[in-house]
């Protein structure tokens, strides 16, 4: 199936437009998200398809390695092509294999901006999403130091991740929100309050853990019937209906397969009719 990005749509964020299926690079780190990967050749080759495939949204943080996705990002890409998007987010450290903490004191925000900066390579970050809300700060607090960097020119827009509406309106309170990024798919749909409060303010939604997973996606399933159906595979089928969801929802799945890769970005060539979109609910 070949693939075809522009039939996806774009969406704005910050002053890039993107189309609308991006990239998560989280699966170019060692075990456990720790370390570098296994084959860091291979990570550079699938980071170089990426692009060569047109897709102009990256998705990474500083905690994933930590710091080793950033790095590499800029390895295989930098000097960035025009248009390119690379999201970062801060706040969640790292301590170990599998093991992850939320940090949303200014200070230590402020510190990962400007080595984020320098791991990337640019004098600007893209899109800087605090990646948790720390419950032992102050949103107000955390989310005014982003909107103080953002004056200051290191971040031209900011989003947030895993929040509730609740703190999406407190944060805008205090700034622009440009993006929210919570675990969203077939399957796991706790979020869809926030989507629909997103689509209702034109906030970009981008769901990470995209594909549906368990009963749903299982032998017999509605997205098995509907991707024999529709000759697709259920991970397609998956993002096909994410990107049916909301013209405001840009799934970022990820790999470090260049054949999977492939795969999923051709599920922007999957038209799933108003039966089918029933069916899977």
């Amino acid at each position: 199936m070949p693939i075809s990005l522009p039939s996806t749509g774009t969406i704005a964020i910050g002053g890039k437009t993107v189309h609308r299926l991006g990239y998560g690079a989280m699966s170019l780190t060692g075990p456990g998200v720790w370390g570098p990967p296994g084959d860091r050749d291979g990570a550079v080759r699938v980071l170089r398809r990426v692009v060569e495939l047109g897709v102009n949204l990256i998705d990474t943080a500083d905690s994933y390695g930590p710091y080793v996705n950033e790095e590499l990002i800029r390895e295989a890409l930098h000097p960035y092509p025009e248009g390119l998007l690379v999201a970062t987010k801060a706040g969640f450290v790292r301590t170990g294999p599998g093991q992850w903490h939320a940090v949303g004191r200014p200070e230590y925000l402020r510190q990962e901006v400007e080595m984020s900066l320098r791991r990337l390579g640019v004098d600007r970050l893209d899109l800087l999403q605090l990646h948790r809300v720390d419950p032992q700060v102050p949103l107000e607090d955390q989310v005014g130091e982003l909107k103080a960097l953002r004056d200051e020119g290191k971040i031209d827009a900011i989003g947030l991740s895993e929040v509730t509406v609740e703190q999406l309106e407190r944060a805008r309170r205090v700034v622009e929100i440009a993006s929210v990024q919570n675990r969203y798919n077939l399957t796991l749909r706790d979020s869809e309050g926030v989507l629909d409060h997103c689509a209702a303010q034109g906030i970009a939604f981008i769901p990470y853990s995209p594909v549906a997973k368990g009963a749903l996606a299982a032998p017999g399933s509605p997205v098995e019937h509907v991707a024999k159906a529709v000759g697709a595979t259920p991970s397609q089928v998956s993002l096909a209906w994410l990107l049916a969801r909301s013209p405001i929802v840009a799934p970022i799945p990820g790999t470090s397969s260049i054949a999977h890769l492939e795969e999923n970005l051709a599920a922007s060539t999957v038209s799933l009719t108003a039966d089918q979109l029933s069916e899977l609910g």
